[in-house]
């Protein structure tokens, strides 16, 4: 992996990280953690549409699939600190 190909990973965790924040009415957590959150959620959107069949191409592709997959893991973190 190059640099640039590290900067698009990084900056595609961040945004899917702060957009899962404001969807989730979280405010996000921050660059660091936002990009963790955008990474994780990218790893679970990966794996969730692949179950569907869904398949989601190029950079706003990766964006939507990390959201969507971030989006469900801070649902998921939030119901385990509910309880």
């Amino acid at each position: 992996m190059d640099v640039s190909s590290l900067i698009v990973f990084l900056a595609i965790g961040a945004i899917a990280g702060w957009l899962a924040g404001v969807i989730t009415k979280g405010g996000g957590f921050g660059l660091l953690g936002d990009i963790v959150i955008g990474i994780l959620g990218a790893v679970v959107g990966g794996y969730v549409f692949g179950i569907m069949g869904v398949s989601a191409g190029g950079f706003v592709g990766a964006i939507v699939t990390a959201t969507v997959g971030a989006v469900i893991l801070l649902f998921l973190i939030r119901l385990i600190k509910r309880a």
